[in-house]
């Protein structure tokens, strides 16, 4: 558990997410993440983004794209709860995202400075957010989740997708064993 963060703060589904955050600010945990995942990411030659380490998982570039647009719907609803919108907000299928997009289309190059573009905006989200509007709540997929909950959330989501990217893609590519 996230040690600012309580149990009823997000939904179980995102415990493992919760767990992979360290504390600090979140300003700078966001500058940080990004400048970590982009280090990683230029790093992968263009020749290995439609790679996949298993039969129906998704291409690199795939994920890359995945990552973003989690990225905008968390931050969608970081928004939504610290403006105290009362509507109670969806859940999205991220297979059906990924399908209805053209990842594979665009080069790695392209995915990542998206990602960078989404971040820039969450960070400048994150820094307008009174320390008192850190705890406002809302309901997301029918879950209460508040706005400092959703913070962690989004950086454990990367956390957790750059770790998959090393551990199942670029050790394979690479020639490792898991």
């Amino acid at each position: 558990m996230h040690k600012i963060l309580g149990k009823d703060e997000f939904a179980p589904y995102y415990q493992s997410y919760v767990e992979l955050v360290s504390e600090g600010d979140f300003h700078d945990l966001l500058v940080e993440g990004i400048d970590k995942t982009s280090n990683l990411v230029s790093q992968i030659p263009e020749e290995q983004g439609m790679f996949r380490y298993a039969d129906n998982k998704w291409t690199i570039k795939e994920l890359l794209g995945h990552m973003a647009d989690t990225e905008r719907i968390m931050a969608h609803r970081l928004l939504s709860v610290v403006r105290g919108d009362a509507v109670s907000l969806p859940g999205f299928d991220e297979e059906t995202y990924v399908q209805a997009a053209s990842f594979n289309k665009q080069t790695i190059n392209d995915l990542l400075q998206n990602l960078q573009a989404v971040r820039r905006s969450t960070i400048h989200l994150v820094k307008s957010i009174e320390a008192d509007c850190m705890l406002k709540s809302g309901t997301a997929n029918n879950c209460n989740v508040t706005a400092r909950a959703l913070i962690v959330i989004i950086l454990g989501h990367e956390l957790h997708h750059c770790n998959i990217l090393k551990e199942r893609y670029l050790s394979r590519i690479n020639g490792q064993a898991d």
